[in-house]
């Protein structure tokens, strides 16, 4: 059952709140602009850019996405262009709301382990050669979610220090050693989330995935 017929939600009110949520993105834009923020301006960007990936794959490969993942997707880029946004007077939600961190951790590392999931799927379908278990798919879900948190900290470490020695403003904040840790433990719950609730809805995709390469080599 698709998440759009468990909550009663039509797909029409999907694409709408899709919209909704990417003209808030480009608001954003304008808040760190007339702010001065070059942060919130390059996070909201790129959220706004994140958010049509799914129609230009769509266009461009011919993979359509269920518009609940659409939806999945740009909501997770929001909120955390939201954190960095704040509310006037008060700073962003990331330094103010304790658990805002780990909210858009576990929603963003749960969209990575959803594309992870759906490629090894589609890899294990198309290619004879490869055969994986259904427990190592659970096993290498958690692998590339994991690594992508590893990988996305570094980032963050690195934007910070080069911004603090040249005396810049950094798009990408970094709280310490602690934060890291807390940060890849919630990776890790966006990924089992995908594993108990998200694989029976990523099937479609990895479908649209395999027909693709199939086409492409035909």
């Amino acid at each position: 059952m698709r998440v759009r017929e468990r909550l009663g939600i039509s797909a029409r009110r999907q694409a709408q709140a899709v919209r909704v949520l990417q003209l808030c993105l480009v608001g954003f834009v304008f808040v760190g602009a007339y702010r001065g923020e070059l942060g919130v301006v390059v996070n909201a960007g790129v959220g706004l850019a994140v958010s049509e990936l799914p129609a230009l794959i769509e266009r461009d490969y011919g993979v359509s996405m269920d518009p609940a993942h659409v939806l999945w997707v740009t909501l997770a880029v929001f909120l955390h262009a939201l954190g960095t946004v704040g509310v006037p007077g008060t700073g962003s939600f990331y330094q103010h709301v304790w658990w805002w961190d780990h909210l858009t951790h576990t929603l963003s590392s749960s969209v990575v382990a959803a594309v992870g999931y759906a490629t090894v799927r589609a890899v294990d379908e198309y290619a004879d050669s490869v055969d994986f278990p259904r427990a190592f798919e659970f096993v290498l879900l958690f692998v590339i979610t994991l690594a992508f948190g590893v990988f996305w900290e570094v980032i963050e470490f690195s934007i910070s220090g080069v911004a603090g020695a040249v005396g810049a403003t950094s798009v990408l904040t970094q709280y310490g050693v602690t934060d890291t840790i807390l940060d890849l433990v919630f990776d890790t719950a966006g990924a089992l989330v995908v594993a108990v609730v998200g694989v029976a809805s990523l099937t479609d995709v990895a479908s649209a995935i395999l027909d693709r390469a199939r086409d492409r080599t035909e």
